[in-house]
């Protein structure tokens, strides 16, 4: 969504990353664990642990960080998406800045580059976070951005895929199978792992 965004605004695109995102979060109910091994109390070692914060692995953490993130937005004069709630934008005077969160990744752009160093500064203050640089790969995607728009592929995904699944050196077709075909079960063939499927 970002991206079509950036495209026709001509934004540079930026990215962040949240370190140990989900202990930034506060968890509204009651959550108990038991004590972490290595860390028990011998003289209470029934007890349990009251969290005040999110763990990661617990069910509540990815939602007590979005919250804690976007709580922290709308108080920096931001306004959520209203298709995409994980979209927050940023107006000032003309001027947009644009933030897309995904769990810890952010990516943002601005029509004003003095809109992203704030917001950079913003948010390092705030959260721990490492800055990543110019936008170049985003969940599979490989990003190009040049002065005539930005350019998205999934070359390295392709190439990735075709490795892990041995299939460097298959025949290509153009299409793989007939559409007409029916398949029944190879009785004598050799099992398929399918934790690679």
């Amino acid at each position: 969504m970002l991206l079509a965004f950036a495209s026709i605004m001509d934004l540079r695109l930026y990215q962040m990353d949240v370190k140990s995102a989900f202990l930034n979060g506060f968890i509204q109910e009651e959550v108990y664990v038991d004590q972490p091994p290595g860390f028990e109390n011998s003289e209470k070692p029934n007890h349990v642990l009251k969290l005040k914060k999110a763990l990661y692995g617990l069910k509540q953490a990815p939602r007590a960080w979005y919250e804690r993130l976007s709580k922290f937005l709308l108080e920096k004069d931001f306004s959520r998406g209203k298709l995409d709630t994980t979209i927050f934008i940023k107006r000032k005077l003309n001027d947009i800045l644009l933030v897309q969160i995904y769990v810890d990744n952010i990516i943002f752009g601005s029509t004003n580059d003095s809109l992203c160093k704030e917001f950079s500064q913003d948010m390092q203050s705030e959260f721990e976070m490492s800055m990543m640089g110019e936008l170049k790969f985003f969940l599979g995607l490989q990003i190009k951005q040049t002065k005539n728009g930005i350019f998205i592929n999934q070359s390295k995904y392709c190439k990735d895929l075709i490795h892990r699944f041995g299939m460097e050196n298959a025949k290509h077709m153009a299409t793989p199978m007939s559409t007409a075909c029916y398949l029944d079960k190879d009785e004598t063939g050799q099992s398929i792992d399918i934790k690679k499927c």
